[in-house]
């Protein structure tokens, strides 16, 4: 019983905690969207290890959202499934 009080309490607190944070809005003209999420998505491994070189960057920020992450995971999927699919 006091092992669930405390749970739903450090929960309650963990949820209030994350309502107060906010994200500063993007300062870029035009951030990068869905189409050049896709395109790092699928220059991710090059990327990847350029950036053990030279100052790149796997992941654009600022960019502009959900819209940006879904062409990222899209991109970045078709790389990591076909292992997965020709299996």
């Amino acid at each position: 019983m006091r092992r669930t009080f405390f749970f739903c309490w450090a929960i309650a607190v963990c949820i209030a905690v994350a309502g107060c944070a906010t994200q500063p809005a993007p300062s870029a003209y035009h951030p990068p969207g869905f189409l050049y999420g896709l395109l790092h998505g699928f220059t991710v491994f090059f990327s990847l290890i350029g950036g053990l070189f030279w100052d790149v960057r796997i992941y654009a920020f600022p960019n502009s959202g959900w819209f940006y992450d879904l062409g990222f995971f899209l991109g970045f999927g078709s790389w990591a499934g076909l292992p997965i699919a020709a299996r």
